[in-house]
């Protein structure tokens, strides 16, 4: 398991350990993750938020709200953007918190808002880690789905000999690195993703294509593969890089894209169709550059083959197949039929009436809908946001099998 390119969001508590942090800060910058630190007011006490922000390269929150810049620190978008939390050293009094759904501080709301996996490393004296209060907090945290990263044992800052030190900054590494390959939620999972557009060749230099980027489909692709799906992506033409980990199939025409779905689609568990595939292709392409002659000029056209709908018809037991609409009117009734015309588990509506989603754009807003029915709509956002609204709903059919 690498943490490359990994959003770590780092909660700091108040405990004489936090002089610890400095060093596993540059132990997760130096394994290429993305740290975001996050500080209880009481932590500042221990070790500045200057030091740390040095070494994450990142602004250090405190508060809900910075009166020096008048911003707000979202803390649901700290939530759902991190792909792992992780809470070292974790207080008694930020582990009674959290275990109680207290929420008094940025950190303790940011816990509260994620869908990641989420790490607490321990630090107290020995008496406080063995209080029955401490142990009913843990197994609490536990039970939530939490992952304690145990303390170790040695002498405390009371001159106590025992349990209950913080973890030493590489053990906590290595036990990111090593059980966080298990923990993911799609680990085992093999998933197929389709983006961009398809040119359909009229001559050896002319297309017919359309407006696609390719980003909404290489952001799930992505996201799927932190998530621990081994992804194939299969591509039409973008300028996009192929995202890290994944496996790319690189196509030209819709042909090309319904025979490389085809040859990936049994062995996938999730298959996501975000491409803009050609509904049409020309009858007929000219060997030579087709010169400009007449005042008229007709091209015939034949269908392709509708990619998403024989899949739709293929699907197995177990498999997640996942559709996108791009629509201009009659939006949700159109994308309903859709869903069922195909035989979709799950279809994700756009709509080509709102400002900023579409073809092209870093920005999405779409609307969820599942088989039952559900309708789920969100806000716009950076299509790497919308990728995780996307997966968080794919991770729960396939759960749910």
């Amino acid at each position: 398991m690498s943490l490359k390119d990994k959003n770590i969001l780092l909660g700091v508590c108040g405990s004489i350990a936090a002089y610890k942090i400095a060093s596993l800060i540059r132990l997760l910058v130096k394994a290429e993750a993305h740290v975001q630190v996050v500080m209880t007011p009481d932590a500042t006490q221990f070790i500045t938020p200057l030091t740390l922000s040095t070494l994450s390269n990142n602004p250090v929150l405190v508060d809900y709200f910075n009166p020096k810049t008048g911003e707000w620190n979202n803390h649901v978008h700290l939530g759902l953007q991190s792909d792992l939390i992780l809470i070292a050293p974790a207080s008694a009094n930020t582990i009674g918190k959290l275990a109680n759904g207290l929420c008094d501080n940025l950190l303790a709301a940011v816990y509260l808002s994620a869908k990641c996996p989420v790490y607490l490393a321990p630090a107290m004296d020995l008496d406080m880690w063995q209080h029955a209060a401490t142990r009913r907090n843990i197994a609490l945290l536990a039970s939530y789905g939490n992952i304690i990263i145990p303390p170790g044992n040695g002498e405390l800052a009371s001159g106590l000999v025992g349990e209950g030190r913080l973890a030493e900054p590489e053990d906590i590494l290595s036990f990111l690195l090593e059980h966080s390959t298990t923990t993911l939620p799609l680990k085992g999972k093999r998933a197929l993703v389709t983006a961009g557009p398809t040119y359909e060749a009229i001559d050896p230099v002319r297309f017919i294509g359309n407006h696609s980027s390719g980003k909404m489909g290489y952001a799930i692709a992505a996201r799927l593969q932190r998530l621990g799906a081994d992804v194939t992506l299969v591509s039409g033409p973008t300028s996009l890089k192929t995202p890290q980990n994944v496996t790319q199939i690189a196509v030209q025409s819709a042909a090309q894209m319904f025979e490389a779905c085809e040859a990936e689609f049994q062995q996938a568990d999730i298959i996501v169709m975000s491409a803009a595939v050609a509904d049409y292709t020309p009858t007929v392409v000219a060997d030579q550059k087709i010169k400009k002659k007449a005042e008229d000029f007709s091209i015939a056209l034949k269908k392709t083959t509708d990619i998403l709908a024989t899949l739709g018809k293929e699907k197995r037991e177990g498999q997640t197949l996942v559709g996108f609409a791009l629509e201009t009117n009659n939006e949700l009734e159109n994308a309903i039929d859709k869903l069922h015309r195909k035989n979709l588990d799950l279809i994700v509506l756009n709509s080509m009436q709102d400002k900023g989603a579409g073809f092209a754009t870093d920005t999405n807003k779409i609307t969820l809908i599942d088989r039952a029915r559900n309708i789920h709509s969100y806000d716009l956002k950076s299509k790497e946001e919308v990728a995780k609204d996307i997966c968080m709903h794919i991770i729960a059919h396939q759960t749910a099998l």
